[in-house]
C-alpha cells in the first residue's frame, strides 16, 4: 500500500515492490483494528491507496488488431494507465470494465500497465468491500470486424420437453475504414460438445459502425435448465469474411422459460417454484474479497448443500466466476446493482458517482450477465432512501427502463423495508414486476394485496428467527414467490449484527422492548414520506446507548454472524431448521441451548437467534437442566438419553416443526428420533466426547490444478480417542507447508477473533478451524502438517496436476 509519485511512468523503479498474483485483496492481509476508518460496517479492516504495475510485451500477432484490457472488478476508484498515459477511471468496485490499448501499445519494447486503486476515503460501504484488483483481468484481441464486448445475447422464446426456440442476437462492430460484408454463423453445442443446431446469416456493417443480427434457432428435444437439472449448452458465434473466420465467441447458456403472475406465482419451464433463498455478500470469509474461481464455486456448493435453491447478490453484481458456478450447479440468482442511488447511507458510498455512472454500471451488469440461465430476477436497488420520497418514482423508471432496454426476459424488483403502502413507494413499485419486502412482509402483505391485488411479492430480506412465518406466507399465497433470508452466509463487516450477548434480567427486558420497537419501525419506516435513513444516521451519531450496544456490539466483532453458514463454511443449527421447513423429507436435527449463567439472561434479537450447539459435551453441568431443541419434518419426535426415553412431542406445523425438551445433563448419548404414526423414520445422535487427543484433517479436494489459483479448503478438527470431534477444544494449531503450494488463508468462524486471516496458526473455535491452500504453477505434491499442544499431529498430501488449457468465455 502507498501512493508514490509518478508510479504510472514507465521509468518508475518498482524493483522494491512485492510480486502478487491476482486476484488480490490487500485489506484481508492485516488483522481488524478498532482504529481503522472502515469502522463497524467495514469490519475494522484497513483501506488506503495501492498501485499495481504489470510489464508485458506486445506480441507481433497483435499488429493490425484491436487490443483491450478487461477487469472483472477493482475495489475501488481505479485509474488505469498504459505507458504513462491515462486510459480512464472506473469508480465502482463491483462492475466489469475495459479500456482500449490498441493505439498506445509499443511493439519495440516492454509495455507498462499501471493501476492506481484509491480506497482511502472511508467509510465507503456498509459491509466489507476489500481493496485491490480482487477479480480477474484479461487481454482481449480482435480483428477490426468483431463481435462487440458482451455482444451475444442468447434467450429462449419457447421451450417444452420436445422442442425449443432459441433466439441469438449478435452485435457486430466494424472499426475499419470501409463497409464490410460478413457471414455470421452460430452453432449450438450440447453439454457433451455435439452440434445440435446451426444458423447462418449475411450481415453488412458500415465503416466505423455496428449492426445487430437476430437468429432464431430450433432445438429438438432440449434438456431444460433448472436447479435440479442444470444442463448447459454453448453457442459458438463465428464472424466469417472472405471465407476466413475473423472472430469467434463462445457463450454458455441454458434453455429455459420463465413467467410470473399473481395467480400462478413464479413458473420455471412452466412449473411452479418457490424461492428458498438467501442474501450473500461478495466476500469469501477468510479470503476476503479475492474472487478465486474455486472459492466462488465452493460458495455455491455450500448453499446448495444447505437446501437453498436461490441466492440474492447483496447488494452488487457478483464475480463472473460465481455466476458460472450457479449455472453449472443449479442455483437461481437475483442479480442486483446498488445499495444507494443519489442519497448516501455512509459518507463516501456510491451516491457520489450515481448520476454520472449509473447507466454504465447497469449496462455492465445486464450485458455481462444476461446469458446466465441462473439469473431469474434483476434488482435495481436495496433499501433506497429516495423510495419514500417523490424522487423515487422517476429514478426507478429511469433504471427500470434501462434494464428493459437490454433484457425483457426477466422480471425486475427492488427491496423495500418499512412502509410499502405510501404514494411514493407505490410509484416506485409501479415500475417493477415484483415488490421486494425487507423484514415487513408479515405486517404489510395482507393490506398491500387488498389495496393492490396485482402486486407480486417476495421477501428480499428476513430475520433468521422469522423462518416459519415466511415459509407459511409463501406456501399459502401464490403471489408471494419465496424468501431470501439475511443472510445465507456469514460475511465480513456489519460487525456483530447477528451476535448474542449476556445481560442482566433488567437489561434483557429493556432490550426486548427496544427490539419490539425496532420491528415496528422496520414495518413502517418512511410512512411519513421522509427519508428514514436520515433519522437512523442521527441515532447512530448520538451518545452511545447501552441497550443498542447489546444489539450492535462493534469491536472486537468484525463479522456479522447472521448467516445460516459460518465464515468458514460450516452450517449452523438454524440452517438445518430452514432446510426442514422449505424442503421437507424425513429429517430431524437436535441441538442444545447454551445455558444461562446465574443472574444473567441471553439476549438474542434482531438478526440473531438463541445460541445453540449440536453438542452433548457439557462438563460441569452434570445433573443440571439443559434445554434441547429438536427440528423435525415428522409428525412427532422422541428424545432418548442413554437409550432411555425422555419424552415424545409433536412437531407439526402447529408446533412450527420444533420441540423443546428439558433434560438433566448426564454424559453419554442423546438421540432424537423422528416418528410418523408409530414408525421411527429418522435419527440424529449427539455424543459426549472425551479429551482431544489428535488432529484430523479433511480436505474438500486432494487433486488440484497447478494453475496458481486452485484451492483446497481443509477442515481442521480436534478429536477424541474415538474419532469424535471435541466441540470445546480451543487450542492454537500451527501449520507447516512444503511443496508447490502456499497457505493463502486460515480461519475458524469466530467473528470476534482479532487474529489475522493470513499466517501459519489459528485457534480452534468449537473444535474446528479451516486452512486454505493455494497451488503454484508447478505440478507436484504439497504436504501440510498441523500441530497443536497435547495432541497428535496430522499430515495430508495434496497432488497438483499440470493445468488444463483454459478457454475464456466472452
Amino acid at each position: 500500500m502507498g501512493d508514490p509519485a509518478n508510479a504510472e511512468a514507465p521509468s518508475f523503479q518498482d524493483g522494491s515492490w512485492r510480486t502478487v498474483d491476482l486476484p488480490h485483496d490487500w485489506s484481508i492481509e492485516q488483522a481488524p483494528n478498532e482504529k481503522n476508518a472502515t469502522g463497524s460496517g467495514g469490519g475494522y479492516f484497513p483501506a488506503g491507496i495501492g498501485w499495481y504495475r504489470k510489464t508485458f510485451s506486445a506480441l507481433g500477432s497483435w499488429k493490425g488488431k484491436e487490443v483491450s484490457v478487461e477487469f472483472d472488478g477493482v475495489a475501488s476508484n481505479a485509474t488505469v494507465y498504459l505507458n504513462g498515459k491515462k486510459l480512464g477511471i472506473h469508480p465502482y468496485e463491483y462492475t466489469s470494465f475495459r479500456f482500449d490499448l490498441t493505439h498506445d501499445l509499443d511493439f519495440s519494447k516492454a509495455n507498462i500497465l499501471a493501476v492506481r486503486v484509491d480506497d482511502s476515503q472511508q467509510p465507503s460501504s456498509r459491509w466489507y468491500s476489500g481493496s485491490g484488483i480482487y477479480r480477474h483481468v484479461r487481454v482481449v484481441v480482435t480483428e477490426p470486424l468483431h463481435v462487440v464486448p458482451w455482444g451475444v445475447f442468447v434467450s429462449t422464446s419457447e421451450a417444452t420437453d420436445t422442442s425449443a426456440s432459441v433466439v441469438v442476437r449478435t452485435r457486430l462492430q466494424n472499426d475499419s475504414a470501409s463497409a464490410d460484408n460478413a457471414t455470421l454463423r452460430t452453432t449450438l453445442l450440447s453439454a457433451s460438445g455435439q452440434p445440435v443446431a446451426k444458423e447462418q446469416s449475411q450481415v453488412q456493417v458500415g465503416a466505423g459502425s455496428h449492426e445487430e443480427a437476430s437468429q432464431t434457432i430450433a432445438v429438438a428435444s432440449p434438456a431444460l435448465w433448472s436447479p435440479a437439472t442444470p444442463t448447459l449448452y454453448r453457442a459458438v458465434t463465428e464472424v466469417i469474411r472472405g471465407g476466413k473466420v475473423v472472430d469467434r465467441v463462445e457463450t454458455s447458456f441454458g434453455i429455459r422459460t420463465l413467467s410470473w403472475s399473481v395467480d400462478k406465482g413464479l413458473l420455471l419451464n412452466g412449473r411452479s417454484i418457490k424461492l428458498v433463498g438467501g442474501s450473500v455478500h461478495h466476500d469469501d470469509g477468510p479470503l476476503g474479497a479475492a474472487a478465486f474461481d474455486r472459492a466462488e464455486e465452493r460458495k455455491v456448493e455450500l448453499l446448495k448443500a444447505a437446501g437453498f435453491n436461490a441466492v440474492r447478490t447483496a447488494h452488487n453484481p457478483p464475480s463472473p466466476a460465481f455466476l458460472d458456478a450457479c449455472d453449472r450447479l443449479g442455483l437461481l440468482v437475483l442479480d442486483e446493482p446498488f445499495d444507494v442511488w443519489t442519497k448516501s447511507k455512509v459518507k463516501y458510498d456510491y451516491a457520489r458517482f450515481f448520476n454520472d455512472w449509473w447507466q454504465q454500471d447497469i449496462d455492465s451488469m445486464v450485458l455481462r450477465d444476461r446469458n446466465h440461465p441462473s439469473i431469474i430476477v434483476w434488482g435495481i436497488g436495496n433499501e433506497i432512501p429516495e423510495a419514500w420520497t417523490p424522487k423515487g418514482g422517476p429514478l426507478a423508471k429511469q433504471l427500470a427502463d434501462r434494464v428493459r432496454a437490454l433484457d425483457t426476459t426477466r422480471p425486475l424488483t427492488e427491496a423495500f423495508p418499512g412502509a410499502t403502502y405510501t404514494p411514493s413507494t407505490d410509484a416506485v413499485m409501479s415500475h417493477l414486476d415484483i415488490a421486494g419486502y425487507n423484514y415487513n412482509l408479515k405486517q404489510n402483505q395482507a393490506k398491500d394485496h387488498e389495496r393492490v391485488p396485482s402486486r407480486i411479492m417476495m421477501t428480499t430480506e428476513s430475520l433468521p428467527s422469522a423462518a416459519f412465518d415466511n415459509w407459511k406466507l409463501a406456501h399459502e399465497h401464490s403471489y408471494i414467490l419465496g424468501e431470501f433470508v439475511w443472510t445465507a452466509m456469514d460475511y465480513l463487516g456489519e460487525s456483530g449484527i447477528g451476535s448474542w450477548s449476556y445481560a442482566t434480567p433488567e437489561q434483557a427486558g429493556q432490550v426486548a422492548q427496544v427490539s419490539s420497537m425496532m420491528n415496528q419501525m422496520m414495518a413502517n419506516m418512511g410512512a411519513d414520506g421522509k427519508d428514514p435513513f436520515e433519522a437512523m444516521a442521527k441515532q447512530q451519531n448520538a451518545a452511545p446507548n447501552p441497550m443498542m450496544k447489546l444489539m450492535f456490539p462493534g469491536f472486537p466483532w468484525h463479522a456479522a454472524d447472521s448467516g445460516d453458514i459460518d465464515l468458514t463454511g460450516f452450517r449452523k443449527p438454524q440452517s438445518y431448521y430452514r432446510d426442514i421447513l422449505w424442503n421437507g423429507g424425513d429429517k430431524v436435527f437436535a441441538t442444545v441451548r447454551l445455558p444461562e449463567p446465574e443472574g444473567k439472561k441471553i439476549v438474542a434479537i434482531g438478526w440473531s437467534v438463541y445460541p445453540t450447539l449440536p453438542s452433548w459435551t457439557w462438563p460441569g453441568r452434570e445433573g443440571k437442566e439443559m434445554q434441547v431443541e429438536v427440528y423435525a419434518n415428522t409428525e412427532k419426535v422422541r428424545l432418548y438419553l442413554n437409550d432411555k426415553l425422555v419424552g415424545e412431542m409433536p412437531t407439526g406445523t402447529e408446533q412450527q416443526r420444533k420441540a423443546l425438551f428439558t433434560v438433566a445433563y448426564a454424559p453419554g448419548t442423546l438421540k432424537a428420533v423422528g416418528v410418523n404414526g408409530d414408525r421411527e423414520v429418522t435419527t440424529d445422535v449427539l455424543h459426549t466426547t472425551g479429551d482431544p487427543v489428535k488432529i484430523r484433517l479433511t480436505p474438500d479436494r486432494k487433486v488440484l490444478q497447478a494453475d496458481g489459483e486452485d484451492l483446497s479448503f481443509i477442515t481442521v478438527e480436534a478429536v477424541d480417542a474415538h474419532g469424535l470431534m471435541q466441540p470445546n477444544a480451543a487450542a492454537e494449531v500451527n501449520f507447516t507447508i512444503s511443496g508447490p503450494g502456499t497457505i493463502i488463508a486460515v480461519g475458524n468462524g469466530d467473528g470476534t477473533s482479532t487474529e489475522s486471516y493470513q499466517g501459519d496458526q489459528r485457534a480452534l473455535f468449537h473444535g474446528r478451524a479451516l486452512v486454505v491452500v493455494r497451488t503454484s504453477r508447478t505440478a507436484g505434491f504439497i504436504r501440510l502438517k498441523v500441530t497443536a499442544p497435547s495432541m497428535a499431529s496430522a499430515e495430508i498430501n495434496l497432488h497438483t496436476e499440470p493445468a488444463k488449457p483454459g478457454m475464456e468465455l466472452r
